[in-house]
């Protein structure tokens, strides 16, 4: 099959279809999303304002108890992201059978750590190796996984990403500062409103015998998206 072929795999999170890409190749575009699109800057930006003074109406009116809006903000500042992310991956670094079952059903491996909710329904794991990259985009919004990566980053949601990540992949890692070896392949997942990916990096050598704890505190959210390595043990050695 060319390079330039796009690439399909079922997955086996509830009948949902994977959509990978090979470097190189052109942009493309999966199915339409279910939900809204980022529409520009100006958009945006009036698009904050509304929401604003809409919260602040319905909170005028008693509709919205913003004890609870404060709660949720919490939420997803404290109890989901990257965190969450990094533990999934040090467990899968360091046990077998949970690393099997991570690659044969991401969703349910997940949620037996304790993390899923929205956004985190249907997940599939991709694994690097030696002679694999895997790089997560969304090339229509910004689908994302939240109970593990928590909120995406400013710069997963702008277009010169979404579509640079499929054209150019590359080049969009070494703006990342991550050079890979010639005979790396690297493969470009695109999220959709039915399925989130979560990248495992290769596990950093000169790790043997840390613990789980030690080991996620390695991983990184960047490292989850495709766009970043793991950390070396010479970064942990040095950390405070």
């Amino acid at each position: 099959m060319s390079t330039h072929a796009r690439h399909r795999r079922t997955t086996p999170t509830r009948g949902a279809t994977a959509q990978a890409y090979t470097e190189p190749m052109n942009p493309v575009h999966s199915p339409p999303h279910s939900h809204d699109h980022d529409n520009g800057h100006s958009e945006l930006s009036e698009m904050d304002l509304r929401v604003r003074a809409l919260e602040t109406l319905l909170t005028e009116k008693g509709y919205v108890d913003t004890a609870a809006i404060d709660r949720l903000i919490e939420t997803y500042e404290t109890q989901v992201g990257p965190h969450n992310g990094a533990r999934v991956v040090a467990r899968a670094w360091v046990d077998a059978a949970f690393r099997q079952q991570l690659a044969q059903d991401a969703t349910g491996a997940i949620a037996d750590m304790g993390f899923g909710g929205r956004q985190g329904e249907h997940m599939v794991a991709v694994f690097n190796t030696a002679t694999e990259h895997h790089l997560v985009v969304c090339t229509l919004c910004s689908c994302y996984p939240w109970p593990v990566l928590g909120l995406p980053p400013v710069w997963y949601k702008s277009a010169p990403y979404r579509s640079r990540a499929v054209a150019a992949p590359r080049s969009v890692l070494a703006d990342f500062g991550v050079a890979l070896p010639a005979n790396t392949a690297v493969r470009v997942w695109d999220s959709t409103a039915e399925i989130r990916y979560l990248v495992v990096p290769q596990r950093p050598q000169g790790t043997e015998g840390f613990s789980e704890e030690q080991l996620a505190a390695l991983v990184t959210r960047d490292s989850m998206i495709g766009t970043g390595l793991a950390l070396s043990p010479a970064w942990s050695a040095a950390s405070p």
